[in-house]
């Protein structure tokens, strides 16, 4: 999937520069790299450690290799993707790689976190440190499981966690205008600019109503200041919203709170609602080593299945992360990117010699593989046009299936 070219160069004619899709909502403040990290967030005994639990467990049964818990507090993933077993089905290499998504359980969110209440001060400075936040909220009752406030009401917990990360954001910006204001005083020739001025305003207003950052509507200038300024706000992170119900309540589809809980998410900056049950998680886990009695279970649960895919694949969208393919009789591999990135910077993942001796990419896009090519070849997939060579400016599309064309020569001894 990757070929040295000697001497020569390509003759591709010049091409119309592709237009990377412009990022939206949260997406527009997030870090632009290939290793970005959901963590996990809520308050205590809402059954977050349990759901990272079972992620790290998958994780590790599903690996060949011990290291995939990277620390106690850390797993990674493998995305399910059917286009990516088509391609280890169809090629069975010795070696196949999908893409992982790092998932960090952050510990220790209690009412007064930004205070510094329970590991308040911990708990905040580990969740700016990722990309993206899995918020699990607590839906169902249990005598078992007690709440840290007494009672079960989501909308109640929603809205304390979020109060935490606004406090959080709100004393960081403090600092930030204030260290500016202090910058500007010591230089004569430095001022305030009309746009830091009224982007920081805006900011505080946000979070003075407990309303996340990301939610907001704002100009490219207002995003690049805010990028620049405030690079660790909270709050313009995505959330994903995790719905812990019981089993019953997660096989049925219905819970009195998931209404409420909606249109809560719907004006308090939006994000992705995705119902779950860790007791049923758990109990088709246990299954894992008798297919008939997993099978058994499934038939009495009215359709319902593991949400635990949807979770990892939603987390994965909302980094706007994507990956192309490399595929051959040696390996299949997914190689993760940060969404509009170009072919150079696609095949600087593999190796930093791909992208400094780039020369051009073989392309097909994987629907095109799938529904052209009979087997491993690309014949019929050339004959129908559909294999492209791409240069410096493609964008590069989740899905595709791609062969690298480099030459990197030794600089000349002196």
């Amino acid at each position: 999937f990757f070929s040295r070219r000697g001497g020569g160069r390509s003759t591709m004619p010049p091409k119309k520069k592709d237009e990377a899709p412009e990022a939206a909502g949260a997406a527009k403040f997030g870090r632009v790299r290939n290793n970005l990290k959901m963590g996990i967030v809520g308050l205590p005994n809402v059954g977050k450690s349990s759901l990272f639990n079972l992620l790290t467990d998958q994780a590790i049964a599903a690996e060949n290799f011990p290291f995939c818990t990277i620390e106690p507090n850390e797993a990674r993933c493998a995305v399910p993707d059917e286009r990516y077993d088509y391609l280890c089905n169809l090629w069975k290499p010795p070696s196949e790689y999908p893409a992982y998504l790092h998932v960090t359980d952050i510990a220790g969110l209690v009412r007064g976190a930004a205070e510094g209440a329970g590991l308040g001060n911990a708990f905040l400075s580990n969740i700016q440190a990722v990309d993206g936040i899995f918020h699990v909220v607590r839906a169902f009752e249990s005598e078992e499981v007690i709440h840290v406030d007494d009672s079960v009401d989501p909308v109640r917990d929603l809205e304390t966690i979020q109060h935490e990360l606004c406090a959080k954001d709100m004393e960081y910006l403090k600092r930030a205008v204030d260290q500016e204001k202090l910058d500007v005083k010591k230089n004569p020739t430095m001022k305030l600019s009309g746009l830091f001025v009224e982007t920081m305003d805006k900011v505080e207003t946000m979070l003075a109503s407990d309303l996340p950052i990301r939610g907001g509507t704002w100009s490219t200038p207002e995003v690049e200041m805010i990028k620049e300024k405030l690079p660790q706000l909270i709050t313009t992170k995505p959330i994903v919203y995790l719905v812990n119900l019981t089993k019953k309540d997660f096989v049925r589809k219905r819970n009195k709170w998931l209404v409420k809980i909606h249109e809560w998410i719907k004006s308090h900056g939006g994000g992705v609602m995705i119902p779950f049950s860790v007791e049923f998680e758990q109990e088709l886990w246990d299954l894992r080593a008798d297919e008939e009695a997993q099978k058994a279970f499934l038939e009495t649960t009215e359709g319902a299945k593991s949400a635990l895919p949807k979770m990892v694949v939603q987390g994965y969208k909302e980094l706007n992360l994507i990956y192309y393919f490399t595929a051959g009789e040696k390996e299949v591999r997914c190689w993760t990117l940060y969404s509009g990135s170009l072919a150079p910077q696609a095949a600087g993942v593999i190796h930093s010699d791909f992208e400094r001796g780039f020369i051009k990419a073989e392309v097909v896009a994987y629907d095109d593989f799938k529904s052209l090519a009979t087997g491993k070849s690309m014949a019929e997939v050339k004959a129908a046009g559909k294999y492209r060579q791409e240069g410096k400016t493609y964008v590069v599309k989740d899905g595709d299936i791609i062969h690298f064309q480099f030459n990197v020569t030794a600089p000349k001894k002196k």
